[in-house]
């Protein structure tokens, strides 16, 4: 069964300095499993490895970028799955399932070998749902605890890829024009799972989703 916590234990230091250190999963005693630990609204959450369609979508994804790369040398942009993105602006530390950016970033935390990205170096995130931490990806509820969504809203990530899973709200919404004071993002477009999907400009990726499916309960 898929466990999602949330915490605030009685901690060394602060969750976002553990995570920053990369010190929160050991003393947490997160299993190398696949099992993430972010710091979400200041608080860490661990959250068990997605599922086989999950990683399938973003699959899907990756090879849209990659075909557009392939066609056009001049493609600028490049997607990267599961790095750690340190929020240091608001506290918070998430491993999004996706970041989108451009080619001369790429190169360079390559060669760098980067522990961490940032905000400003991003220009799109994607996140898809899963049954166990669906509400940390989606905008808050009634302004309740933050999630993702309104963190890189205030971080200004100029655009949010959200891919949900869920069968009672499936589908897919691309958000963008960030309001960092207010942490809110405005809807941009909105496809449903399975049909024709392409990401507008500055990308102009066009992705099949011809696969994606809602979780089965």
């Amino acid at each position: 069964m898929s466990v999602l916590a949330y915490g605030q234990w009685a901690l060394p230091d602060t969750p976002y300095a553990l995570w920053a250190r990369g010190e929160l999963a050991e003393y947490l005693h997160v299993p190398d499993d696949g099992t993430r630990v972010e710091v979400i609204g200041g608080e860490f959450v661990v959250s068990p490895a997605p599922v086989y369609p999950h990683a399938g979508i973003l699959t899907d994804i990756s090879d849209a970028f990659g075909f557009a790369k392939r066609i056009d040398p001049g493609f600028r942009w490049r997607s990267v799955q599961t790095v750690n993105l340190d929020l240091i602006s608001i506290g918070d530390g998430y491993i999004p399932d996706m970041v989108v950016v451009d080619r001369e970033t790429d190169l360079q935390s390559r060669a760098d070998e980067v522990l961490h990205v940032y905000p400003e170096q991003l220009q799109l995130v994607v996140e898809v749902t899963s049954q166990s931490n669906a509400r940390s990806d989606r905008e808050p509820v009634l302004d309740r605890r933050p999630t993702k969504w309104s963190g890189y809203a205030r971080c200004g990530v100029p655009f949010y890829l959200l891919v949900d899973r869920d069968p009672r709200r499936p589908g897919v919404t691309l958000f963008g024009a960030p309001d960092r004071a207010a942490g809110r993002y405005e809807v941009l477009e909105s496809w449903k799972l399975g049909d024709p999907l392409t990401v507008p400009e500055p990308f102009g990726v066009e992705i099949d989703t011809g696969l994606w499916r809602p979780w089965s309960d």
